[in-house]
């Protein structure tokens, strides 16, 4: 298909902001979309990101600013991996090139960015919560007006989003709710609520602005007729009842084509004159619309790296060593090949966890819960006292939705759910709210829990198969996006020892210790610290918990120097060594023990290189810290990181 010139565009460069847009005719609006298209596929072709999630919105996000008044009113987009047409339209459009680059634009919204991202997003399902939030705030005399959130129909199948459907509906206050429904989440969304939401026949009378939804789906195109009806049945239910929206005090308005200017317009004016509470708006799109790569694509495109636009053919990173997503996912389907009773749960993400590569083999065996990681803990929990091997695969920032159930459903029981840590450390351009940071410390708090680290893919293997054999309580491993270090790959992973370290090179000076993938770095560092004329040793700790007491000892006698390194917040690995070399009586004035970590402040997007940098984590970070801890003043050279 064409794609306009984002260079051509005669009303794009009339927008300084939204305010803009209540002075172009409807006609105009139509225009518009198609340019802030051409605008987004533009920008994301050369920084990539979340491409198909933000074509499906063009045309919605152009009619809500059309039709709301933000900054007074607030638009608050659920995860935020669609509100790039919104960045253009908000004043953000002269540096959409830097999106999720180093002090560039975040790929969501955050509030520190523009005053139009009244709430940060990042992870799926708060919006509707947020909504209610600022609606209560405004009918308390706050300066704030109408409340807009914008959820997926994967989005709202989670458990937070009932939660606050329910306490909206109860609370009677005025509020929209715009329910995307492009029947595709990250994954093909799964679950009651997307099967109720993918039934559809008309049936009644909706309530609110009958003469508009009255014989919608006429006018539709016949693939959008379809899916309009596919979606009224799913919303209505039986004849005679009220849709399940309704059911919870909402007025229920559609399904309306969210392509469709003149309906979209139409709705929301009326809605926004009429509505005295809480308003629930159907509106389907297509995820991908208007790119025919990303359409045809089996994610729609919903994360892309740089590409180009003719072909839309994506730019591949360089590397020999495989990516730890795909070597977890195959050592995991090789352990259950091994053993019958091992199985897999994740929340939304097959792909994203590498559980579909088992999935392919053993199909009965892996289970995709949906964005409730709250209820695909307790559900691997509830394997495991039932006898089976449950490996609980799950971003390090998305399990921290779960931890309540990890304290009280499987460590306080002595379940042994196996959690497969995915995003360990920093992740790189989603940034912040995506970063694998806490979950040393989070999980390491816990009674009876086992928590190892990867140094490299091979060792991802070997862990894989201790967590498969270890059946005394709950166990962790983590491990990084991207690729590995291009190691020998064993045949078949071999079952660590629990709790034990292990020397990587012996030195007499100061000692490394390492907990993950910084060990190839402490080499490094260990190389430039001989050119100095210090001698390191290097450690893969292996386990954060128990740790290797032996290990430790060993290293505190025989160096004047020991420093543990971690990609993870303060409070975790370091801090558990100091805690337990002060139990042991290890720390005394002949000693010096640093611990190096990531700062006490979130990082913002940038390249892993970049951000480690920020962090003060490389291999120059190192051996600075090394020479700080001995006193050895000589002038250190700057170092590549490898």
């Amino acid at each position: 298909m064409s794609i306009p010139s984002s260079s051509a565009s005669p009303l794009l460069d009339r927008v300084a902001g939204p305010a803009d847009l209540k002075h172009m005719s409807d006609r105009d609006l139509r225009a518009l979309a198609g340019e802030v298209r051409s605008e987004v596929i533009d920008a994301v072709s050369q920084t990539g990101g979340h491409l198909g999630s933000s074509l499906g919105v063009v045309e919605l996000t152009v009619a809500l600013h059309a039709v709301f008044n933000t900054p007074m009113d607030k638009i608050i987009w659920d995860v935020g991996h669609q509100c790039y047409p919104h960045k253009i339209l908000t004043g953000r459009r002269d540096r959409m090139k830097t999106l999720r680059q180093k002090d560039g634009l975040s790929g969501f919204t955050k509030r520190s960015e523009s005053e139009h991202d009244p709430f940060g997003a990042a992870h799926s399902s708060t919006s509707i919560s947020a909504a209610l939030g600022f609606a209560v705030g405004r009918d308390m005399g706050q300066p704030t007006g109408d409340a807009v959130a914008v959820i997926g129909d994967g989005s709202i199948s989670a458990g937070m989003a009932y939660e606050a459907l329910n306490n909206a509906g109860a609370e009677g206050r005025r509020l929209f709710v715009i329910l995307n429904d492009n029947e595709m989440s990250i994954a093909p969304p799964v679950g009651a609520m997307s099967t109720y939401l993918s039934r559809m026949a008309q049936t009644g009378p909706i309530p609110l602005l009958d003469a508009v939804a009255k014989d919608m789906e006429k006018l539709l195109p016949e693939p959008m007729r379809l899916g309009a009806q596919r979606a009224r049945q799913m919303v209505t239910g039986l004849q005679g009842q009220g849709t399940f929206f309704e059911e919870l005090g909402f007025d229920y308005i559609g399904p309306i084509d969210g392509h469709d200017m003149d309906q979209l317009l139409s709705v929301l004016r009326a809605a926004r004159t009429r509505a005295s509470g809480p308003v629930l708006i159907h509106c389907c799109t297509v995820k991908g619309k208007g790119y025919a790569p990303a359409e045809g694509s089996a994610d729609k495109y919903h994360g892309v790296s740089r590409f180009d636009v003719a072909s839309g053919v994506q730019a591949k990173a360089r590397s020999n060593a495989p990516a730890y997503t795909k070597v977890f996912g195959q050592a995991l389907a090789d352990a259950a090949a091994l053993d019958p009773r091992v199985v897999a749960v994740t929340a939304a993400m097959p792909a994203g966890t590498g559980v579909n590569i088992m999935a392919e083999r053993f199909p009965g065996r892996v289970f995709d819960v949906g964005i409730a990681e709250q209820h695909g803990v307790t559900f691997a929990a509830g394997m495991a006292a039932a006898g089976l091997k449950p490996f609980c695969a799950i971003y390090s920032t998305f399990l921290q939705r779960g931890y309540d159930q990890v304290v009280h459903d499987v460590a306080l029981q002595g379940l042994p759910v196996r959690f497969a840590i995915d995003r360990a450390g920093l992740v790189g351009a989603d940034g912040a709210t995506h970063a694998g940071a806490f979950d040393i410390g989070y999980l390491g708090a816990l009674p009876g829990m086992t928590v190892m680290a990867a140094a490299d893919e091979a060792e991802l293997v070997h862990m894989v198969a201790t967590a498969s054999a270890h059946d005394s309580g709950p166990i962790a491993f983590r491990y990084p996006r991207g690729n590995g270090t291009g190691v020998e790959m064993p045949e078949r992973g071999v079952p660590l020892r629990i709790g034990k370290g292990r020397v990587i090179r012996r030195g007499s000076d100061v000692a490394l210790l390492s907990l993950g993938t910084m060990l190839a770095d402490c080499e490094a560092a260990a190389d430039a610290l001989a050119a100095e004329g210090i001698s390191a040793t290097v450690a893969d700790a292996r386990f954060a918990k128990p740790l290797d007491m032996e290990l430790i000892a060993e290293l505190a006698a025989g160096h004047a120097a020991l420093i543990t390194l971690e990609q993870g917040a303060m409070g975790g690995f370091g801090a558990m060594v100091l805690q337990a070399m002060a139990a042991e009586g290890l720390l005394d004035g002949r000693l010096a023990v640093r611990t190096m970590c990531l700062p006490d402040r979130f990082i913002d997007q940038a390249s892993p290189a970049e951000m480690y940098t920020d962090a003060g984590l490389t291999i120059e970070d190192i051996v600075r810290q090394s020479c700080s801890a001995l006193g050895h003043d000589r002038k250190i050279v700057a170092l590549r990181r490898s």
